[in-house]
C-alpha cells in the first residue's frame, strides 16, 4: 500500500501549508503498518531536505510540475499509477488522478474576506475548490471551522467525506533555556520585555487594529514586536505606527522563533480569520501567555488557556494588554494553561487520524 503524499507546497509561498506538510511528512512513517510505505511527491530538493529529517524509510516520485501550471493535470496521473492513494494538502492539484484522492482543505480566506481579492481570483478559488471536491474521495479539513466553511461553500458535501484532523506545534517550540533566549534576544536588539506578534501582515490579520491599541498603553509601556514576512500591498501597520513603540523584524529565521516567542510578556493575535491559527499554539507551548481573537478557528486552539477577545474591539484589546503588564499572576497562569493546552495536539495524532482516512479511502 503506497501512499503518495504530494509535498510540492513546502516552499516559502506556502509558509502555512508548507509546514503543515512538513510536520504530517515527518510523523507519518512512525504510524505505519509493515504493508504500507510513504511515497514523498515532489522536486528533487524538496525530497532531498525532507528525507534528512524522517527517521523511517521512505519512497520518492520526483515531479517539478508546480502547482499553479496546467501541466500538472497529465503529468502527475502518469507518476501515480502504482498508488493506493494520493494526498494533496491544496486545492489546486491534479483534478483527474485515477486513484484514491484525498484533499486537505485550510481556509476560505478569498470568500470570506472579498474585498481584498479580486473578482477573477474569488471565481478562480471557487472554481478550482469545486474541481478539487468532485475529484476528492475524502477531504481532511484542519478545524471545526474550516470544516463549516467548506460546507457552507458547498452545501452538496456530505459529511461523511470530510473528516476534521487538528494541526500541531512542532516539536521544537517549547519553554526556552535562558541562554537561548538572551543569545536570541541579543541578535535581534530586543529589549528585556515586548508584546509579539508572528505572522503576515495581510488584511484579515488586523495588525492595524494591534497597533493602535498598543499606541493606547502608557508611554513606559514594553514595545510591539512585529515578525513575519512583509506584503508592501497592505501597508497601514507601518504607516501608522511610532517607530519609538513598535519594532518591525521582517521575517524571522524559523530556528530562532521558539526564543523568540519565549522572550515575549505576550504573544497577541488579533486575526479575524484563521483556518487553524498555528501561531497562538506555538506560543503557548513555548509557555508564552496568549491573547488571541475569538473568531473563526481560534477558540478550538485556544481552548481557556487564552484570553479571548473580540477582534472588531479595540478598547477590550487595550485593556486584555494592560492586564497582562499588570498581574503577573495571570501571566503565569495563562504560560501553565497554555502548556497544557498544546500538549493536547501532537503530529502523532494528527499522523494517526489522517493514516485512518488513507486506510478508509485505499481499502
Amino acid at each position: 500500500m503506497d501512499y503518495v503524499l504530494d509535498i510540492r507546497t513546502i516552499s516559502p509561498h506556502f509558509p502555512g501549508i508548507g509546514r503543515y506538510v512538513r510536520n504530517l511528512a515527518r510523523a507519518l512513517p512512525d504510524q505505519l503498518s509493515p504493508d504500507e510505505r510513504l511515497i514523498l511527491l515532489g522536486s528533487e530538493g524538496q525530497i532531498a531536505d525532507l528525507r534528512s529529517a524522517i527517521r523511517q524509510p521512505t519512497g520518492a516520485v520526483v515531479c517539478d510540475a508546480s502547482p499553479f501550471g496546467l501541466r500538472q493535470q497529465w503529468h502527475i496521473p502518469r507518476l501515480l499509477r502504482c498508488a493506493a492513494l494520493y494526498h494533496s494538502p491544496y486545492y489546486l492539484m491534479p483534478y483527474r488522478t485515477g486513484r484514491p484522492t484525498v484533499m486537505t482543505f485550510h481556509d476560505a480566506i478569498p470568500l470570506r474576506f472579498p474585498a481584498h481579492v479580486s473578482p477573477r481570483a474569488r471565481l478562480l478559488f471557487r472554481l478550482a475548490l469545486r474541481l478539487a471536491i468532485s475529484s476528492t474521495d475524502h477531504i481532511i479539513t484542519i478545524s471545526w471551522s474550516a470544516h463549516h466553511d467548506l460546507r457552507s461553500t458547498v452545501p452538496s458535501l456530505r459529511s461523511a467525506n470530510v473528516t476534521t484532523v487538528y494541526e500541531a506545534a512542532d516539536p521544537r517550540f517549547a519553554p526556552q533555556s535562558t541562554a537561548a533566549i538572551a543569545q536570541m534576544r541579543a541578535r535581534y536588539d530586543l529589549p528585556a520585555d515586548f508584546f509579539l506578534y508572528v505572522g503576515s501582515n495581510k488584511p484579515h490579520k488586523n495588525l492595524p487594529l494591534l497597533v493602535q491599541a498598543h499606541a493606547r498603553l502608557p508611554a513606559s509601556a514594553p514595545p510591539l514586536v512585529i515578525a513575519g514576512p512583509w506584503d508592501a500591498r497592505y501597508p497601514e501597520a507601518r504607516q501608522i505606527a511610532d517607530p519609538a513603540r513598535v519594532r518591525f523584524l521582517g521575517a524571522v529565521d524559523d530556528a530562532d522563533l521558539p526564543a523568540l516567542y519565549a522572550a515575549a510578556l505576550a504573544f497577541v493575535f488579533l486575526s479575524r480569520y484563521e483556518g487553524f491559527g498555528l501561531p497562538v499554539l506555538e506560543a503557548m507551548a513555548c509557555g508564552t501567555p496568549v491573547i488571541c481573537s475569538n473568531a473563526a478557528s481560534l477558540p478550538e486552539v485556544a481552548g481557556d488557556a487564552a484570553l479571548l477577545i473580540d477582534p472588531t474591539d479595540e478598547s477590550v484589546l487595550v485593556e486584555a494588554l494592560q492586564r497582562i503588564l499588570d498581574d503577573r499572576a495571570l501571566r503565569a497562569q495563562l504560560s501553565a494553561r497554555g502548556l497544557e493546552q498544546a500538549a493536547r495536539f501532537s503530529w502523532a495524532r494528527a499522523a494517526a487520524e489522517t493514516l485512518a482516512v488513507y486506510r478508509r479511502v485505499a481499502r
